[in-house]
């Protein structure tokens, strides 16, 4: 592994972070409505499956999925199956006034970590990007370099997403526009669990 390869698989996470997908969704939605504490715990969270899953990228899951195409199914479906229930969720409180209990960091960091678990699809994004930008038979210190580094990498992003949504202009500008954006992003959770199980 080379310094220009990291650099490379570095750009693409980049690139993967800022796009507004499910996990930037509840980042932004914790951070704002639960404060910093619970953003920043939200954001570990979800880096860290995101880690675990670019792990299991480098060390050989896709053939285990290959090999038992059930066990992807299953976990699929899982996965689609609570992000349409966080939709649900979230869309039933939509028009509901903002809760001042805080959220436990605990609790945070799992809603963070089972967003990222419930979607397999950032496995496969992770061995795509592995396939392309490093090559085959990389040394335990590469593949562990390469863990820590997407790891630092995710949890630096989220925490600067939680330092900058938890302010109280953030706060006050969320409430505003609290239903609008709890309906847009159930919409974006359900579509994405509806697209993991309709999708084969």
């Amino acid at each position: 592994m080379t310094w220009e390869q990291l650099i490379a698989f570095n750009l693409v996470l980049g690139a993967a972070l800022i796009s507004p997908g499910a996990a930037f969704l509840v980042a932004v939605r914790t951070s704002v409505s639960a404060g910093r504490a619970a953003g920043i715990a939200t954001g570990l969270g979800l880096g860290s499956a995101a880690a675990c899953w670019t792990l299991a990228a480098l060390l050989g899951l896709k053939v285990v999925f290959d090999l038992f195409p059930w066990t992807y199914a299953a976990l699929k479906i899982a996965g689609a199956v609570y992000l349409i229930w966080l939709a649900v969720q979230t869309l039933r409180h939509a028009s509901a006034p903002l809760g001042t209990a805080p959220v436990p960091r605990h609790r945070a960091f799992l809603a963070g970590a089972l967003v990222n678990f419930g979607n397999p699809k950032s496995m496969l994004f992770a061995a795509a990007v592995i396939v392309v930008v490093f090559p085959q038979g990389l040394a335990p210190r590469d593949i562990a370099l390469i863990t820590l580094n997407h790891l630092v990498l995710e949890w630096i992003f989220y925490t600067s997403v939680a330092l900058a949504l938890s302010s109280a202009p953030a706060r006050a500008g969320y409430l505003r526009a609290k239903p609008w954006f709890d309906r847009l992003a159930a919409g974006l959770l359900g579509a994405l669990g509806l697209r993991l199980l309709l999708n084969r």
